[in-house]
């Protein structure tokens, strides 16, 4: 084990036994998880309450972050604690102050009323090359003001961490009771759209879903009701939906399929519209009969090139996962839209004759751009005919 330098506050120290030192910043204590990295530029806020980052240590690839502070509105979590979202975070320099108006606080503040360990220092570079080349290591972020670490105790932790894989972490993610969502995307300088009027109703199967996906049902003229993830599919059909959309959340989705797998399929068999998005794109092609496969080091930003197979347009889109769908694995009848232009991994799907289609990417842009946006007008216009 290495010796810590003199001021250290703050330490990464990986199952294989490396230490990776710094400044502490954020909560103070410890946190064991999947250390990855994203390389978006902004949206900070939006990612460490992005709940599939659950279980999750998130090294941030540009080096200033902090400069547009927090505030009470860009959070992505819907439901559950800072416990169903982000670990830690690692930072190249420490958290600037805040320079925006919208700023309610700055970011150390904010992680320490969260409960989010924060370090700093790190030569984050070099460690995003690590995980490129070795994967996604197992580690525990640790903060002490006073400087005192047992680092072969928290090797210890790091090593036997389980990991993701077999982990149905939707069950905390999700919320506890179903409820009505009515608030609209984001519109400058007014702030968050008033509902439109309604022309559909959706039922959102809460599997770790971000509220600005919610919003962009609500600004296509959805009326929300978002249940949570071990809802039966007869419940689900018993309030007369639209339109069904599967969302986003932490963890395998093998795992959190033995649940929800089987009702997807009596979803995608009722004809209405089904809409997925990141696990929910997942579920959908293992209920398809596809299979799913952990990745390396995944994907992880919102500067990702995706191609969409069906118009041949290249989109830039935000991506957050660690599993993927097996693309050579698809059946006949379940139509590759997607690919990823970094590896080719499989990116989106649809289903023969049927309304039902999902993609591995976030369309609600929060953060990231806004190019796939149109994907909820096209459920809409699946909901409509």
């Amino acid at each position: 084990m290495s010796e810590l330098l003199p001021g250290v506050t703050g330490v990464l120290v990986l199952a294989d036994g490396t230490v990776l030192q710094g400044l502490g910043c954020g909560a103070t204590g410890s946190a064991v998880g999947e250390v990855c990295f994203n390389t978006a530029m902004t949206g900070y806020q939006e990612i460490l309450t992005d709940p599939s980052y659950m279980a999750q240590l998130i090294a941030f690839t540009f080096p200033h972050i902090g400069n547009v502070g927090t505030n009470v509105e860009d959070l992505e979590q819907v439901s559950g604690d800072a416990t169903t979202a982000a670990r830690g975070a690692i930072f190249r320099d420490q958290p600037t102050s805040p320079a925006n108006w919208r700023a309610s606080s700055d970011l150390d503040t904010w992680m320490k009323r969260r409960g989010v360990i924060g370090l700093s220092g790190l030569d984050t570079r070099a460690l995003t090359r690590r995980i490129r080349e070795q994967g996604m290591p197992h580690g525990v972020i640790a903060h002490a003001p006073e400087g005192q670490f047992d680092l072969e105790a928290l090797r210890r932790q790091a090593a036997d961490w389980t990991g993701l894989v077999g982990l149905d972490l939707a069950q905390e993610a999700t919320c506890t009771q179903s409820f009505v969502f009515g608030e609209g995307l984001y519109d400058w300088p007014e702030g968050y759209a008033k509902p439109p009027a309604t022309r559909f109703k959706v039922v959102v199967m809460d599997f770790g879903v971000k509220r600005n996906i919610l919003r962009a049902l609500v600004s296509i003229g959805a009326e929300v009701h978002v249940v949570p993830a071990s809802t039966s599919a007869d419940a689900v059909l018993a309030l007369s939906p639209d339109g069904v959309l599967l969302s986003n959340g932490p963890g395998d989705p093998e795992a959190t399929g033995v649940y929800a797998v089987p009702e997807i399929r009596k979803l995608v068999a009722s004809g209405l519209p089904v809409f997925g998005i990141c696990l929910g794109h997942q579920m959908l092609a293992l209920a398809l009969g596809a299979r799913t496969v952990k990745m390396d080091q995944g994907h992880h930003g919102a500067n990702h090139p995706v191609k969409d197979l069906t118009t041949g347009k290249v989109e830039i889109v935000s991506m957050n996962h660690g599993f993927a769908v097996d693309g050579t694995s698809l059946p006949a009848d379940v139509q590759q839209t997607h690919i990823s232009l970094f590896d080719g991994t499989n990116a989106g799907i649809a289903l023969a004759g049927k309304p039902v289609f999902s993609v591995q990417h976030h369309p609600e842009a929060s953060p990231g751009p806004t190019d796939s946006l149109y994907l909820f007008e096209r459920f809409a216009g699946l909901m409509a005919s």
